[in-house]
């Protein structure tokens, strides 16, 4: 009996005397489980109680973009996930954080871009208490996202981030969200355990959506080969695809004309002498069958309905998603991925080509209304008007932009006369240089995206073209800018306030307030200029075709932050835009 009380003794004092083995935290599992899944970049605003993941992530390889607004985080992500492919993944604190967060959530929902959102939130225990920064965040995230998913337990982590990470990409790319309690991401579990559930975590299996079958194909081919006026329209979905050269080769090989959408520009040159985007109306109000490759037939398409459509078109739909083809009812749907679908179209096209002609009759009369729609764009544009127009300052722009060559540098446009017209004079001839106000016509997506395409396309200059309004939501990411020293030239069109100037009645100025700026109104003259120089960046005030020049040149060569501050007529342009009908 001695010795084995001995025995247990020895052991005892054996056991006491290894180290113990190191604890991993939350925190700390979560960085890891972000790294070992590839996650390059997250962007986001740090603060109780998600400073320390951010702080880990770094330290674990993950280039971590602080923001001064979770807005603006998320839409860096969203657009992050448009030009790479890959979830972006932004991270907020609790309550009032997440709810900032959505925005950036719901424009990728909106525009189906994989993007993760990641939110701490209180203790689990004290959770309808009233607790610091409380709120349901799982309900609140529900109408923007594909999945959601809170952890309960710190062993949960790493196969929740692969989850969350692998929904995003699925099918129709989308927003997702993970749920993070303070107190899980406190709890530990030893480095064992910790290496085990990171081992064990692996992407989620999904359904691969059924290849299209050859019979639709045909279909699809036979009603483009007997189409007396074709057309092929396509959108972003086809640019995450990375369909362009499935496109050219289709385009290319049947001489059919085609037509992006905004941010489909790119994929095909807009200078490509079957570009149809200057004819715009005569091509969707004449065609009889159209192929519609990643772009959906919402507003931004007229719903595909009469009168800008005929009624008797013919549309061929390819989408990720099976939903929205059964939404819209086309003539024929093809479910699958755009490059893909194309791929099959360009096979089953190789073996009995077909190609209608510089001089079919479709083809000529495309080509006469956008030369002619071109002519009379360019003289307006040709004439040097001061103070300043919209057309002024955005020939010199587009110019200045397309002396860059390749690689072009990525543009970001927001803004309602700013974006509308850099829509119809700025030229993309490389794909995913265009982004934009998107699907949902989201103002205050610019610092955000510049950011994003700045660290998604390091080879790239960044310049984005910018409304006064739709700066202001967002200007404070100058400094964002300054502090990572990213090569971004930020244009504002100053025209002192939302539309321009104020463009009330006589009989509208009137009431107790009636002294005070219209509600469209800025303070005249904004010196936006000298916020990026308050940071150390490199500031430009302008008014003259010279001074523009100048500044693009200098701003261009340096690469480096830099703002450029034009100054438009107040009166220049019209209220809404394009939009006007809708307010």
């Amino acid at each position: 009996m001695a010795d084995e009380a001995n025995s247990k003794t020895l052991e005892s004092q054996a056991l006491d005397s290894c180290p113990p083995e190191t604890l991993v935290d939350g925190s700390a599992l979560v960085a890891r489980s972000l790294a070992r899944a590839g996650v390059q970049h997250m962007f986001g605003v740090v603060g109780i109680p998600v400073t320390a993941v951010a702080t880990r992530a770094v330290a674990l390889g993950v280039r971590f973009l602080a923001f001064h607004n979770e807005q603006s985080a998320g839409y860096a992500a969203s657009a992050y996930g448009y030009l790479t492919g890959r979830p972006g993944v932004f991270l907020t604190v609790s309550g009032p954080g997440c709810v900032h967060g959505l925005a950036g959530l719901s424009n990728g929902a909106a525009n189906t871009w994989p993007v993760v959102m990641i939110s701490g939130s209180c203790d689990q225990a004290d959770f309808g208490k009233g607790d610091f920064q409380e709120l349901d965040q799982m309900a609140a995230v529900m109408p923007f996202v594909k999945h959601a998913a809170k952890a309960t337990h710190v062993s949960q982590i790493p196969r929740l981030v692969r989850e969350v990470l692998g929904f995003a990409v699925a099918g129709r790319p989308g927003g997702c969200y993970l749920d993070l309690p303070a107190d899980v991401l406190h709890q530990t579990i030893a480095e064992s355990e910790a290496a085990r559930v990171l081992s064990e975590a692996e992407n989620p299996i999904f359904q691969e959506v059924e290849p299209v079958g050859a019979l639709h194909i045909e279909k699809a081919v036979s009603l483009l080969r007997n189409a007396e006026r074709p057309l092929i329209v396509f959108g972003k979905g086809a640019a995450f695809a990375r369909a362009e050269n499935s496109l050219k080769k289709l385009i290319e090989t049947t001489g059919i004309p085609f037509l992006p959408t905004p941010m489909g520009k790119g994929l095909m040159p807009d200078t490509h002498e079957l570009a149809a985007t200057a004819a715009r109306s005569l091509a969707i109000g004449r065609c009889d069958v159209v192929l519609v490759v990643g772009a959906r037939l919402n507003w931004l398409l007229h719903f595909g309905e009469p009168p800008r459509w005929s009624k008797d078109v013919k549309f061929i739909l390819v989408d990720i998603s099976k939903e929205e083809i059964d939404l819209r009812k086309p003539y024929l749907g093809l479910v699958g991925d755009a490059r893909r679908v194309l791929d099959l179209i360009n096979e089953e096209i190789k073996d009995d080509p077909f190609c209608l002609g510089r001089s079919h009759p479709w083809v000529e009369a495309i080509s006469k209304k956008a030369k002619e729609n071109v002519t009379k764009m360019e003289a307006q544009l040709a004439k040097d008007v001061v103070p300043f127009n919209f057309l002024t300052p955005m020939r010199i722009i587009r110019d200045a932009i397309l002396a860059q060559g390749s690689p072009a540098p990525i543009l970001v446009s927001e803004g309602a006369n700013t974006m509308d017209v850099g829509r119809a004079v700025l030229v993309q001839n490389e794909p995913r240089t265009r982004l934009d106000a998107g699907t949902w016509g989201t103002m205050g997506v610019g610092l955000g995206y510049c950011i994003a395409a700045a660290v998604a396309s390091p080879g790239r200059l960044v310049v984005a073209v910018e409304g006064d309004s739709g700066f202001g939501f967002s200007a404070m990411e100058v400094e964002t800018l300054v502090r990572y020293q990213l090569p971004v030239v930020v244009i504002v069109f100053n025209n002192g306030g939302v539309y321009g100037g104020d463009r009330r009645t006589p009989d509208e100025v009137t009431g107790p307030y009636k002294e005070d700026p219209a509600p469209t109104s800025f303070v005249p003259g904004a010196a936006y200029h000298t916020l990026m120089e308050a940071f150390g960046g490199k500031g430009y005030l302008v008014g003259s075709p010279q001074e523009l020049k100048s500044a693009l040149a200098e701003s261009f060569s340096a690469w480096k932050p830099a703002v450029i501050n034009v100054i438009i007529d107040p009166y220049a342009g019209a209220e809404s835009g394009r939009l006007q009908h809708k307010n």
